[in-house]
């Protein structure tokens, strides 16, 4: 009897640990492996301490740019808090109306969030403020002639070292070889043994070199239709900070402007000269990006034409004098910008540190568009002002203007008589 109680109670136990075993065996079955094949009636959905990690496989989420809501439109209808329609200045409690959905917006300011347009340094009598700052760059030129002609014994080797000094500032063979047989013959006849006279000798023979009966005004107003200009040049030189200045020169003469962003390859091109533009109010045309240069140049005169203006700046993309097919481009966009009428200046923009290797670049961009005027830009970082000569020199084409600095009004008409001033400095 009690060994039958024995084996009853052994039995009980056993099956309540299988009980407990299988139990807890499927409390903790394992999640199944769902592959691609998967059923499409599974439910996926991870559940609580599941795996919520995203799959490598499952498509990524895109990226949207929100444009920014444009300004409201003070003279368009508007629609108040009350849902009447109105027109006008905005009341207190008007509803700013929602930009399209579907459109990507620029933001823009509101003509009354605008800042003032700025008032520019008057044209005349720029370069002779600037003139400290130029001479300080050209001591190198001047006062190294006027040590050298002053002294006691002009020798050979004095000649020689005055024909070096002319070399090193650009001011080109040429032009040195003449340069150097003026002054041996004037101090043959008039000599020249102090400072002073030296001075009046070297002003006069430079006078003569760089020259001052050249017509250097710019061609920025003409009967019956806006002047059309077209800014070219080498990348790096600083065509679109040079259109930007030139269209604050315009505008401190009381000027209307049209800016024409014409490299469209450059990126943010049009938007710094559209920047340079609203500081002084002038209106911007440009097109898309990567788009046809020509066809923004058309757009930009046309604009001129409509609104009155009276000049249109075209500022084109650089481009090396080596590549035929942008120099092509070029000649394009000079052809089509003709079909409004004829393209008055041609300006090239040259990097006076370059030097001698400017003269390169100005001489194909001559045979392909017919410059008529050169913009130095970096005078001022620069002891080789002598590219001046040079480059008038060898192109026949006339400095018109030259920058002297990074602000805003740094850029200047040039002026011969105060430019070979301040390479000889202050007169004693």
């Amino acid at each position: 009897m009690e060994l039958l109680i024995l084996i009853v109670v052994i039995a009980v136990v056993v099956l309540a640990t299988m009980g407990f075993v299988v139990g807890s065996a499927v409390r903790r079955r394992p999640r199944r492996a769902v592959g691609r094949g998967g059923r499409p009636d599974t439910d996926l959905s991870p559940g609580v301490g599941d795996d919520v990690e995203v799959p490598r496989d499952s498509a990524t989420r895109t990226i949207d740019d929100v444009g920014l809501p444009a300004a409201p439109d003070v003279a368009s209808p508007r629609v108040a808090a009350t849902g009447a329609p109105t027109t006008g200045a905005p009341t207190t409690g008007d509803a700013a109306p929602a930009a399209p959905a579907d459109t990507n917006l620029a933001p823009t300011l509101a003509p009354q969030q605008r800042p003032p347009a700025e008032t520019p340094a008057p044209a005349a009598g720029r370069l002779v403020r600037l003139r400290l700052r130029l001479a300080r760059s050209q001591n190198a030129l001047g006062r190294g002639l006027l040590t050298l002609l002053s002294g006691d014994n002009l020798d050979e080797e004095t000649w020689e070292d005055v024909e070096a000094t002319l070399l090193v500032a650009d001011v080109g063979v040429a032009a040195t070889s003449e340069l150097v047989a003026a002054l041996r013959e004037r101090t043959k006849v008039l000599g020249a043994r102090t400072p002073a006279q030296a001075r009046v000798m070297l002003r006069d023979e430079l006078l003569a070199q760089v020259g001052t009966a050249t017509d250097r005004s710019l061609r920025t107003s003409v009967p019956d239709r806006p002047a059309v200009v077209l800014v070219v040049g080498v990348n790096g030189t600083g065509k679109t900070t040079t259109c930007g200045k030139v269209a604050r020169l315009l505008v401190a003469e009381g000027r209307t402007v049209v800016l024409g962003a014409a490299d469209t390859f450059r990126a943010a091109a049009a938007d710094q000269l559209q920047t340079w533009g609203e500081r002084v109010g002038a209106v911007t045309v440009r097109g898309a990006e990567g788009g046809d240069p020509a066809s923004v140049a058309f757009d930009a005169v046309k604009q001129g034409i409509d609104s009155g203006a009276d000049t249109v700046l075209i500022d084109t993309a650089g481009r090396l004098h080596t590549k035929t097919g942008l120099m092509d481009e070029l000649v394009k966009i000079k052809r089509v910008v003709g079909k409004h009428g004829p393209v008055d200046e041609v300006l090239l923009v040259l990097d006076a540190t370059t030097g001698q290797n400017a003269l390169v670049q100005a001489r194909v961009f001559t045979e392909a568009v017919e410059l008529s005027g050169v913009v130095l830009t970096k005078l001022d970082g620069t002891a080789k002002g002598g590219i001046v000569i040079a480059v008038q020199r060898e192109l026949g084409v006339p400095v018109k203007l030259i920058g002297l600095g990074e602000g805003p009004d740094d850029l200047a008409p040039f002026e011969p008589e105060v430019f070979v001033d301040a390479l000889l400095g202050e007169p004693v």
